[in-house]
């Protein structure tokens, strides 16, 4: 290991762009297709529209923050530059539940569906090979991870474009359903549709995973953005057309044979055995990806954060000799992974939106303290870019998180004072400040 190592820059926009689509996952959109196409009375479509709203202002304010500090970290990094390492810590610590929990759903995904097509092989043994050859891998290096996202993207959209084949031939033959009416809910399910929107920020988390490959990317102040937000518009415009044509195929919502396996439902009244047997290998091949590509940022989140001292230097602070990854960081979120084996699914997605709709909160108001109060730009034009268009984002994440259930709150309320007992202890009782990441511009460019 080389404590004093440095991430390699060997990524382009392809690169990047399909890092984060592989890390939204393109089939996402059936992880949660029955739970909220029944919390909204049948308007998915809706809700993604809302939840892509929301998802652009905050692309936006990443891809500002981006260009302002291009290093790993996320939004761990921004806040601590924009208000200190305190609120840094504690964006971090928030962020660790998306990045931590996302991993664990991809592979739970994974065993449920391969032990349904393998009954003889039990749910552990698909868990556990899944996460020790997803480790492997990114240990190998981020360049053999973004090549495997290739083929796996390929995958799921050669899937959808079938799917939506599928779903056209068999509308042709049919008495269509309202052609507008998921996308228009009555006053009395509009505030249900907001609800489902909440839940469906954890299929926008790929615009968030692609800031942390800044300090892997050629000329990140301009290639991150731009990717973020492909990665948000092109993730959202997928999420939205695949609900819609499903709502189309299969608008009886309240038959589904099994609210978490509806899309077993939708996809068998749009190609019948053939094509649920297509959507089971793309899924699983989608989730594989998906788990690469959150491993791989959750190791340099907590790298970064070792880097600076916020977490034991030792651990998660190092990189491997030879293959300049993040090791031992991406080793501990294998072993973290293994919870898998236990959680349930429901549990780790509700964390997962807590962290991020809390992260993307201070991304936005990160935007308006580095350009309008410390940089001082004020002119009219300045204070809509840097403070109106961030501040819509802010109202926007925070609408959507008080939308979340109770029991989400309750555990990640625990979480959040989980992580302040500990920035207490490493700051002895705020004696001391926690450690601040410290890199200049140049070695950002190297």
């Amino acid at each position: 290991m080389a404590g004093n190592a440095h991430l390699d820059r060997v990524l382009g926009m392809p690169s990047i762009v399909l890092f984060g689509l592989a890390y939204l996952v393109p089939l996402t959109v059936f992880t949660t297709y029955g739970v909220v196409t029944e919390q909204t009375a049948g308007h998915l479509p809706a809700a993604y529209v809302v939840t892509l709203v929301a998802m652009l202002f905050t692309a936006y304010s990443y891809g500002l923050m981006v260009r302002a500090h291009p290093f790993a970290g996320s939004a761990y990094t921004y806040t601590q530059r924009a208000f200190g390492p305190h609120l840094g810590f504690m964006t971090g610590w928030a962020l660790l539940l998306d990045y931590l929990f996302l991993p664990m759903i991809n592979y739970l995904v994974m065993g449920i569906y391969l032990e349904a097509a393998f009954p003889g092989v039990p749910v552990a043994v698909w868990i556990i090979g899944a996460i020790l050859l997803v480790t492997g891998l990114n240990v190998l290096g981020i360049r053999l991870v973004a090549r495997m996202n290739f083929v796996l993207v390929a995958v799921q959209v050669v899937f959808i474009a079938v799917f939506l084949v599928a779903a056209g031939r068999t509308l042709a033959g049919s008495d269509l359903p309202s052609l507008t009416e998921p996308f228009l809910p009555s006053g009395g399910e509009a505030s249900a549709v907001l609800g489902g929107a909440a839940i469906l920020c954890l299929s926008f988390l790929g615009f968030d995973a692609v800031s942390t490959l800044a300090e892997e990317t050629h000329d990140p102040r301009r290639r991150i953005p731009r990717a973020i937000m492909l990665v948000t518009v092109i993730g959202g415009a997928l999420f939205i057309l695949v609900s819609y044509v499903g709502h189309l195929v299969f608008p009886r919502y309240s038959e589904f044979t099994d609210v978490d396996s509806a899309a077993l439902d939708v996809v068998g009244a749009a190609g019948g055995a053939v094509l649920t047997a297509f959507f089971t290998a793309a899924y699983i091949a989608g989730c594989f990806g998906s788990a690469m590509a959150s491993q791989a940022s959750v190791s340099r989140i907590l790298y970064a954060m070792g880097r600076d001292g916020a977490l034991p230097a030792q651990i998660f602070g190092r990189l491997h000799q030879r293959f300049h990854t993040p090791a031992p960081a991406t080793a501990v979120v294998g072993l973290l992974s293994c919870i898998a084996l236990v959680i349930s699914l429901e549990l780790a997605s509700s964390m997962i939106s807590f962290g991020a709709l809390v992260a993307f909160s201070l991304v936005n108001l990160s935007v308006v303290k580095h350009y309008v109060i410390d940089e001082g730009h004020r002119t009219p034009a300045n204070l809509v870019a840097y403070a109106v268009v961030p501040g819509i984002g802010v109202l926007l994440t925070l609408w959507l998180w008080t939308s979340l259930s109770g029991t989400t709150f309750v555990v990640g309320l625990a979480w959040i004072a989980a992580g302040f007992v500990y920035l207490l202890a490493l700051t002895r009782v705020f004696t001391q400040r926690p450690p601040e990441l410290r890199m200049s511009d140049a070695e950002a460019a190297s």
